[in-house]
Formats: structure tokens, sequence, C-alpha cells
């Protein structure tokens, strides 16, 4: 018996031993696991207990809806003030309590907010609610689509969430799907925003020769539909992306039918621009006649219209034209009139660059003196505008070193003695006044009056 019972002991003394030893590792694993991190919710799987719902499960009425529409509205106005205060944290908090609620209201509305709200997380680099949000946007296709055919617009809400999370392929699924949905049950206005909606996206994509065919047919529907508004739009496109692909031709053609568009319309403010535009195609189309011919169309309207930032672009391409087919004496006439136009509109940069083209072109032909001149003005404007004054410097350099005899450098006059001088003691810009506040009726005798190209 004593045996047994010193048997027990020892085996009780061996349990609570390993039990000791054990007991430190087992606390310890403990610890570890409590403090391993919370794997995270996604914030938008949460359940749907919220307040603002009906305690017990079921559809809500109308005039709920309605309610709950209100203050999901202010929801997001507080989340976009607590993002604009910096609180991005506490802001998305906001709007995921937003967007779960939103599903109530049905899918094309949670779709709706989820692009709005993906927008924002997009521009703010928040890439993980970027990915939540897309995901959801994802299982909402993938619901739609087992359940039942999507209507178009689902499909155009769903699309335009896709772009503003730059998802730009899958809208264009999407808008492809609705395209060929309205064409299939003969629904133009479906249609025509489907279009709308490529061709922004293939733009965005700098897919050029798909967004062309777009804003053709988009230019042909506005054509038969009388809609001079949109026709405008369409041209403004087609011209943009004929330039960036540079198709001069298609180009040219495109921007003439916009100047018809702007003169039916009585926006001839934007001509003149766009005529320097169908300059510069005619110019890389080899054709310098009709290059011209804008170019002065466009001085002429400009002019006109007092717009003499156009102005003086005009002249400076069509100087620039005339001295690339080595027509110097021609370029000079037209840098002669720029200096004026530069003069009354006071861009003393833009006169220092008359200048220094004037002086290029009679350098290159040996006339020095001239040349000097020229440099010597430019030099005034740049030491004025504390601006290339060493180029300058360099080109008088050049024009004392190609002079026979060596001449002495003339005494450059100061800037005051050479400056334009104000409005109220020159002549000339009262001149100019008098002819503005006298404007020709037509724009046909106005070009007439200010062409100023010796023809042939």
């Amino acid at each position: 018996m004593f045996y047994f019972r010193n048997s027990i002991n020892k085996f009780s003394v061996l349990v609570i031993l390993t039990v000791i030893v054990y007991a430190g590792d087992f606390v310890r694993f403990n610890h570890s696991a409590l403090s391993l991190p919370e794997l995270e919710l996604n914030p938008l799987e949460l359940p749907l207990d919220d307040p603002l719902l009906p305690p017990v499960p079921r559809p809500l009425t109308p005039l709920e809806q309605k309610r709950l529409r209100r203050e999901l509205d202010k929801l997001n106005q507080k989340a976009q003030e607590e993002s604009n205060a910096g609180n991005d944290n506490l802001a998305f908090e906001i709007w995921y309590r937003e967007l779960r609620l939103r599903r109530v209201l049905g899918r094309i509305e949670e779709v709706n907010a989820l692009g709005r709200v993906g927008e924002v997380a997009w521009n703010k680099t928040r890439t993980e609610d970027v990915q939540i949000i897309s995901q959801r946007i994802v299982e909402l296709q993938e619901l739609s689509e087992q359940e039942d055919p999507l209507s178009p617009k689902f499909l155009i809400a769903l699309a335009n969430a896709y772009a503003k999370l730059h998802s730009l392929d899958n809208s264009i699924i999407v808008y492809l799907k609705v395209l060929d949905y309205a064409r299939e049950n003969d629904t133009p206005f479906t249609e025509k925003e489907a279009l709308q909606g490529l061709g922004r996206l293939y733009l965005a994509k700098f897919d050029y020769p798909r967004a062309a065919v777009i804003y053709e047919e988009l230019l042909n529907i506005a054509e038969l539909e009388q809609n001079t508004y949109e026709e405008g739009l369409y041209l403004q496109a087609l011209a943009e992306i004929y330039t960036a692909s540079l198709q001069p031709n298609n180009s040219v053609n495109i921007k003439q039918r916009l100047v018809d568009s702007y003169l039916a319309s009585q926006n001839i403010e934007l001509v003149p621009p766009l005529k320097i535009e169908i300059g510069q195609d005619y110019q890389a189309l080899d054709q310098p006649e009709l290059a011209s011919q804008n170019y002065q169309e466009a001085y002429a309207l400009a002019w006109s219209l007092q717009q003499f930032g156009s102005a003086a672009n005009a002249l400076t391409k069509l100087a620039s034209l005339y001295t690339e087919y080595e027509q110097e004496e021609y370029a000079l006439e037209i840098y002669q009139r720029l200096i004026q136009v530069e003069q009354l509109s006071y861009n003393y940069y833009g006169l220092m660059k008359a200048y220094d083209k004037i002086g290029e072109i009679y350098l290159e032909n040996e006339q020095y003196e001239p040349a000097l001149f020229a440099f010597q003005e430019g030099l005034i404007l740049a030491r004025s505008l504390n601006h290339n004054q060493g180029h300058f410097l360099a080109q008088i350099q050049k024009v004392n070193q190609g002079m026979n005899p060596v001449i002495e450098e003339e005494e450059i006059p100061s800037v005051q003695e050479k400056l334009p001088t104000s409005p109220t003691d020159i002549d000339p810009i009262q001149d100019e006044i008098e002819i503005r506040e006298n404007p020709v009726d037509d724009f046909e005798n106005q070009f007439e009056r200010d062409n100023i190209l010796i023809e042939n």
C-alpha cells in the first residue's frame, strides 16, 4: 500500500512538472495567436444592418425609397466634406456605408454610386478601394447576366462606371453590347449614346482610327437630324483626330467644313485660328499657294476682329512659308507688317523674334547694314526682357565680321530711346484705332484692303 501511494505521489509530481514545462509554451502560443492581425472584412460585404432601413427586411415603399435617397445624398455630401478636409479614411467609411445602402434601391443606382466613389478612389490613388469597388461592379455584371438579358440603361451605367475606374477595355466591351442592342431593336437615341461613349473611350486610348470611324458616323447622324450644334462638336473632334494622326488631307476637309459651320452660326471669332491650322495642313501637303491663301485670310479676319494674337500668328506662319520657298523679299514685307501688329499689342517678345528673323534674312543675303540694325533692335528688346541677350550679341558679332571694310560697332541706343512709345503720343497707333472704329462690312473687302502680298 505504501509503495502504491508513493508511486501515485511520484506520478503526480511528474504530471505537475510536465504542466509547468509546457505551460510557458502554451501561453506563448496563445499570446502569438492573439497578436496575429485580424482578417479585414470587405466593407461592401458587411451585413446590411443600418438605422436607415426597416428593422425587418422587406421591400421599401416609394415614400421610403425617396427618404432613403435623401439621406444617402446627405451621406455623400458629408463624405465629400471630410475628403476635402483631408480625412480620407473617414470619408471612405461614410461612402462605403452609402454604397451598402444604395443596393436596396436597385442595381442601376448602386452601379452609378460605385462609379462615382470609384472615381474619387482612383484620383486619390487608393488602390485597395479601387479594387474593392471594381470587384463589386464585376459581380453585379455577372449576376445580371445570369438572371436576365441586360437592359441598355443598366449597360450604360455599367460602362460609365468602368470608364470612371479607368477600366477602358471593359467599358468599350459594354458599350459595344449597347450598340448591338440598339441596332437590333432600332432605338436611335440609345445607338447615338453608345457611339458617343465609344468615341470618348477610343480617344482616351489614342486609338485614332477607330475614333475617326465613330465620329464620322456621329457626324452623319447629326447632319440627318440637322443638329448644327452636335455637327460642330463632331467636326471639332474629327479635326483633332486627323491632326493628331497626321492625316492633313482629311484634316483640311473637316476643318473647312468646320469653318463653314462657324460662319453659318455666326461664330466668326473661331475662324482665324482654324484658318491658320488649315494653312499648316496645306503646307504639310506641299501646297504653298493654298497655305498662303489661308494664312492671309486668317490674318485679315483676325485683324478686323482685333484678335492681335491670331493676326500675328498668321503673319508669322506666312513669313516662314515665304522664307521656306526662298522668297525673302515677300517674307521681309510680312515681317515689317508683323512688327506693326506686335507694336500695337505691346508684345515685346514677339517684336524681338520678328527683328531676329529679319536680321537672319539680311545676314544670309550679306546685307550687313540692315541686318545690324535689326539685331540691334532685337538686342534692345532682349535686354528689356532679360532674355536671350547672348544670341543677339553673337549675331551682331557675325555681322561685324562680315563687313568689309570693318566698321566700328555703333553705339547701341538705350532701351528708353527705342521701345515703342505710349499710345498717347504715337500717331500710327491712333490711325489704327480710327481704322478699327470704322470696320468694313464685308469680309472680302477687308481682306483686299489688308492684302500684303505682291502677286507674281
